[in-house]
């Protein structure tokens, strides 16, 4: 039942999206421009890199606060579980992020959520996406093969570190 409740946090957080938002702030629909997504890469392309960086800090900072939340609701009564069920409020941000309900389930691609789950989990794991992320993005120019180098090295790094019990 606490992974159903941590999906649900997730996913009700995942609901704001920001680049939205900010797109009607700017007087357009987001996902009317660029790639037609409603991300912070579209809103970098399209706004410009100021909206680029809120658009980011919006999306990391509502998994982030999800991530808390569960923190404070089950870290106490589930210490043993609590990094299982911190991933399950981030799947949920992420999945609300990307199939958002009221804009029939056409959201972002869910990068900059994961960069806020993977902030909030462990100090570790930000170096390592970090290296990741901008050295393929820098080589190569592009947003999607940091992105999915960032997936990658963090599933690794998951499993390294739980072998290691370090959780």
């Amino acid at each position: 039942m606490e992974r159903v409740i941590c999906l649900l946090i997730g996913y009700v957080f995942g609901l704001f999206q920001t680049a939205y938002f900010y797109g009607k702030t700017k007087g357009i629909d987001i996902r009317k421009y660029g790639s037609g997504n409603a991300g912070t890469t579209n809103a970098l392309r399209v706004l410009g890199t100021k909206a680029g960086l809120i658009v980011f800090a919006g999306d990391c900072l509502k998994c982030i606060i999800a991530v808390c939340i569960t923190r404070a609701l089950f870290s106490t009564g589930h210490p043993e579980n609590i990094y299982l069920l911190c991933l399950y409020t981030g799947a949920g941000s992420i999945i609300g992020h990307n199939f958002p309900f009221y804009m029939g389930f056409k959201g972002g691609k869910g990068i900059a959520a994961t960069a806020g789950l993977i902030l909030s989990f462990h100090p570790y794991f930000i170096v390592m996406g970090v290296v990741l992320f901008f050295g393929a993005f820098l080589t190569t120019h592009y947003v999607s093969l940091g992105s999915l180098l960032v997936y990658a090295g963090f599933m690794i790094q998951m499993v390294v570190c739980g072998q290691m019990g370090l959780f």
